[in-house]
């Protein structure tokens, strides 16, 4: 049995589709759906069964503390960049994640979680996987301060060595619709496109950074789901890892790649950026990716244009979620 929290989530989803894909089905999905539409990424999904996430650590003593467990993928988390209650953040990502783990490893099942490219701040320190510099990071917001909180406990309670921490980049793609603000650039604009036409980036408010040439590592959810993957059969490989495509791409290009997959000649317009996150903003992510392959994963990026293309294309024009397309990879 795997065990997916998150499991309706964007990523959480892609990555219960490809295990579905490789004929597996025996999986326990927790997560919260609240008043969402997040439950239409588990329609077309097969899995054993589904636990609200409140109702689910109880279990772990109890109905799960008997049963085989592979492995718990840990991909639930509250991820908005934006939330102000470090408490609430201190209690959904930190003090869950640690009874998880805890659980796992007395289990002997794989513990696979997601951290997040929001831990390494503003980037002054690079992007580097290496676990050594983790103490030195410094997130710009209470929710990769969160991330940050549990990859530090894992490090010096001696556990780091024993799971697969993911950090993932600016990942986007299908079964994202529910996430509200925090929707991909993609999804929002085009929202904006096929209402008005034209779509809105912020200003650069940095000097070595024009207009819409802010740079980020946008990475397709389709891969990520492979890259995280990856790990659930590379049980040698433990530690921090990189979940990115190891290229930067600006949000031009993003936009760019947007209107040719509408078939509509780009219409951008630039705004200011809100006060409020001014100083929190990075400019510019990028995973160094040497660590990943050195454990030895080989797989591929999908291009950002050939992303942009599948997403609208076969997802977004149709509103189908993952699991809805005939044929696709």
């Amino acid at each position: 049995m795997i065990i997916v929290t998150g499991g309706a989530g964007l990523i959480g989803s892609a990555v219960v589709w490809k295990l579905n894909r490789q004929g597996r089905d025996d999986i326990v999905i927790v997560d919260h759906l609240g008043n969402s539409d997040k439950w239409r990424n588990l329609a077309p999904l097969r899995f054993r069964d589904y636990i609200e996430k409140d109702r689910f650590l109880p279990l772990i003593e109890g109905e799960f503390g008997s049963q085989d467990v592979e492995a718990i993928i840990h991909l639930g988390a509250c991820s908005s960049t934006t939330e102000r209650d470090a408490s609430f953040l201190i209690e959904n990502n930190f003090e869950y994640s640690k009874c998880l783990a805890l659980f796992a490893l007395k289990k002997g099942a794989r513990f696979i979680y997601a951290s997040s490219a929001a831990t390494y701040g503003d980037g002054n320190l690079g992007f580097s996987d290496e676990q050594s510099l983790l103490s030195c990071l410094r997130p710009l917001n209470a929710y990769g301060f969160s991330k940050q909180l549990f990859d530090l406990w894992l490090q010096r309670n001696g556990l780091l060595e024993k799971v697969v921490g993911l950090k993932y980049f600016n990942v986007f793609g299908p079964n994202e619709h529910h996430k509200g603000e925090m929707r991909s650039v993609v999804l929002k604009a085009f929202e904006q496109i096929t209402e008005s036409g034209g779509m809105t980036l912020f200003r650069s408010h940095h000097p070595d950074y024009t207009d819409g040439e802010q740079l980020r590592d946008f990475v397709y959810v389709k891969d990520a789901a492979d890259m995280t993957l990856f790990f659930l059969e590379r049980t040698a490989a433990n530690g921090i890892y990189n979940i990115g495509t190891g290229t930067a791409r600006s949000w031009n290009h993003l936009a760019s790649a947007l209107f040719s997959a509408l078939g509509r000649p780009p219409d951008i317009s630039y705004v200011d950026m809100p006060e409020h996150i001014r100083s929190r903003y990075q400019y510019y992510t990028c995973a160094d990716q040497a660590k990943l392959r050195a454990a030895g994963y080989h797989g591929g990026s999908t291009s950002l244009e050939d992303s942009i293309s599948d997403y609208v294309k076969n997802y977004l024009l149709g509103d189908y979620r993952l699991g809805d397309e005939k044929g696709l990879t």
